[in-house]
C-alpha cells in the first residue's frame, strides 16, 4: 500500500502546480468524448482548428466541427 502513495502524491502535487499557473477546460467532442487541456485553447480561423495542450504535455489540434463544448474548470 505504501508504494501507491508517492505516485498519488506526486500526480496532486502536479495537478495543484497545474491549476496555480492557468485555467484547465475540457473540451467535449461530438462523439462524448472530453479532453482536459492546460490552458483555454486558441483558435485559429484560417485553419478551422482548435490548438491546445492537454495534460500530459501533448499539443493537440482538433477541428471545429468535431468540438461541442469548450468550458473552464
Amino acid at each position: 500500500m505504501t508504494h501507491r502513495i508517492l505516485p498519488a502524491f506526486m500526480l496532486a502535487l502536479g495537478l495543484a502546480s497545474l491549476a496555480g499557473c492557468a485555467s484547465p477546460t475540457v473540451i467535449t467532442l461530438n462523439d462524448g468524448r472530453e479532453i482536459q487541456a492546460v490552458d483555454t485553447p486558441s483558435y485559429d480561423e484560417d485553419a478551422g482548428f482548435y490548438e491546445f495542450k492537454q495534460l500530459d504535455g501533448k499539443t493537440t489540434r482538433v477541428n471545429k466541427d468535431q468540438v461541442r463544448t469548450v468550458k473552464e474548470l
